[in-house]
């Protein structure tokens, strides 16, 4: 097996081309990182709860050698991202947080297919209405999350499903109890709930090592907010091209939230189900969720911006620029 530092392993985190801080509506910073060369199709990749940019390494790497230029950034409280105010957190701060980063990354006019992973495609629904997104959103992918009802519909716990189940699970998942050192215990642990049993020790020990770097409150913070998720409204008025992904093994956000998903979105482009993977389908199966983001950019964006077909955003701003001559 190949060191987590080589450049062979394409679960370590690759080095950014550019690193930068945004700073949100209320003024919570967020630590961004683009990857690739700057002219590259644009991706934006949004991590899930407890996650990190470090998440998406294998896709960042497998993008970036394909010519794409993708940009990661940390949730609030994540990764390099302070934790501002847990008492704060809110889908509205994720939505707030997301168009701050569309702002620090994109040009004027320049569109991005975004991807968000379970609280980061949460992120992408919150921000439905956000006028940032609906400019700069050629295409997106929501995967392996859920619009409301996440608790209910949760399995990590083998019971049958009811009010016991769901009261349980809001209390496993919200404990502020600390995760601790990354043990043999921990990641079997970790795999039973979160990924699926094709998942090789590399892939555990990826995720082990991301989420226990989560803090406690933060966890705590969010698993809140997630508890009271409801965002079937704004899942109904996600307009641009849509691609979902889905592991049939997936216990916290299980295939029926990816199935409901798929008949509310106005545009969508299809379901993909992966065969036995859970919910960490970013790197349970890289390759086929970069092949999505790939498909995502050559059908939505690239075809969009072929020579004589300016985007929207460009075609405003040279109407403007050529007012401006001519006055």
């Amino acid at each position: 097996m190949s060191s987590p530092n080589t450049p062979s392993d394409r679960y370590a985190p690759p080095a950014p081309r550019r690193e930068a801080t945004t700073v949100s509506e209320d003024g919570a910073t967020l630590h961004v990182e683009e990857h690739g060369p700057a002219d590259g199709p644009a991706v934006v990749l949004a991590h899930g709860w407890t996650c990190s940019t470090d998440f998406w390494a294998p896709v960042v790497r497998a993008l970036t050698a394909d010519g794409h230029r993708v940009v990661v950034y940390d949730q609030r409280g994540h990764g390099r991202s302070p934790a501002a105010d847990p008492s704060q957190y809110s889908t509205g701060k994720l939505a707030d947080d997301l168009c701050a980063v569309l702002d620090t990354v994109l040009g004027p006019g320049e569109r991005a297919v975004i991807g968000g992973h379970s609280m980061g495609a949460m992120t992408l629904m919150a921000a439905a209405e956000r006028p940032r997104l609906r400019e700069c959103a050629a295409a997106l992918l929501l995967c392996s999350t859920g619009p409301a009802q996440l608790v209910r519909e949760s399995t990590v716990l083998p019971l049958p499903r009811g009010r016991v189940r769901t009261w349980l699970t809001a209390r496993v998942l919200g404990t502020r109890a600390p995760l601790g050192p990354v043990t043999p215990v921990s990641r079997r642990i970790l795999k039973y709930a979160t990924m699926g049993r094709p998942s090789t020790p590399r892939q555990v020990e990826t995720c082990a090592r991301i989420v226990h770097a989560c803090p406690r409150g933060v966890r705590a913070g969010w698993a809140h907010v997630l508890d009271e998720l409801d965002l079937e409204s704004g899942l109904a008025r996600l307009t641009p091209p849509t691609a979902v992904v889905a592991g049939t093994a997936d216990r916290l956000t299980p295939l029926v939230h990816a199935r409901r998903m798929v008949e509310a979105l106005p545009h969508c482009t299809g379901l993909t189900e992966l065969r036995g993977r859970g919910h960490m389908t970013p790197v349970e199966e890289p390759e086929t969720v970069t092949g999505v983001l790939a498909d995502l950019v050559r059908e939505h964006l690239v075809a969009d911006t072929a020579p004589g077909r300016a985007v929207p955003g460009q075609r405003a701003a040279a109407d403007q620029e050529a007012k401006e001559e001519s006055a």
